[in-house]
């Protein structure tokens, strides 16, 4: 009986239980060679926006507003970009937008206010142009002027009282124009025509060297472009 119980026992150690008969051993991933592996996309990082004061070339300067200390260009009609305002545009990436403030010109007379004969509305429109001439955009501004308070400043360096000139800019309107990504280095601002209505009549001004309207605080928005490419110097 001893000898049969021992050899029971010895059985049942050689005999495996059923959860070890069902486990499996997973075998780790082997990781893609070097030479096979994707590299990660790099997220591309768009440059900030930037708005600056525009640089620009002003044919007929009217000058610095005593209150608003802008500087106030007048826009001449004409039929060529060349002779407008030109507003430098910086290397950028995309779109740029263009924005600035369009007034009206209106000289001051105190006199034909006190005698209530003042009145006038002005509609003055103006272009934005490529420098090969091509039509990018319109802006124009309606405004009516009665007293010295429909006046938007007045402009320092004149022989009137406080020392202002007569001409004003008058009213102000807000622009702003998206230009194409491939507008070029340079933009123009043309006068196209000015209707001015007074209580005995109303005239008309489109002949090229009138000025139609005035701009002032001129911007410029865009997302910087690449730093020019560096030409490696030739041997001698």
């Amino acid at each position: 009986m001893r000898l049969l119980a021992m050899v029971l026992m010895l059985a049942s150690l050689a005999v495996p239980t059923a959860g070890a008969q069902t486990r499996k051993t997973t075998p780790a991933k082997k990781s893609a060679p070097a030479s096979q592996r994707v590299p990660a996309k790099k997220a591309t990082v768009q440059p900030a926006v930037t708005r600056a004061q525009a640089d620009m070339v002003c044919p007929s300067e009217l000058g610095l507003g005593v209150a608003t200390k802008r500087r106030f260009c007048d826009v001449l009609a004409g039929r060529e970009a060349t002779g407008g305002v030109i507003v430098t545009i910086p290397p950028h990436r995309g779109s740029v937008t263009l924005s600035f403030e369009l007034h009206n010109r209106h000289t001051y007379s105190e006199e034909l206010v006190r005698a209530k004969r003042a009145y006038r509305q002005y509609t003055a429109t103006i272009g934005v142009f490529a420098m090969d001439n091509t039509l990018i955009d319109r802006a124009a501004i309606q405004t009516e002027f009665r007293t010295e308070r429909d006046l938007f400043d007045r402009v320092s360096g004149g022989a009137g009282p406080g020392g202002v000139k007569a001409v004003a800019p008058a009213g102000s309107e807000f622009i702003s124009i998206e230009l194409p990504a491939d507008v070029g280095e340079q933009v123009s601002l043309v006068g196209e025509r000015l209707t001015v209505i007074r209580p005995d009549g109303t005239d008309t001004f489109v002949s090229e060297g009138r000025p139609i309207a005035t701009i002032s605080n001129v911007m410029v928005e865009y997302r910087p472009g690449p730093p020019p490419r560096k030409v490696p110097a030739r041997k001698p």
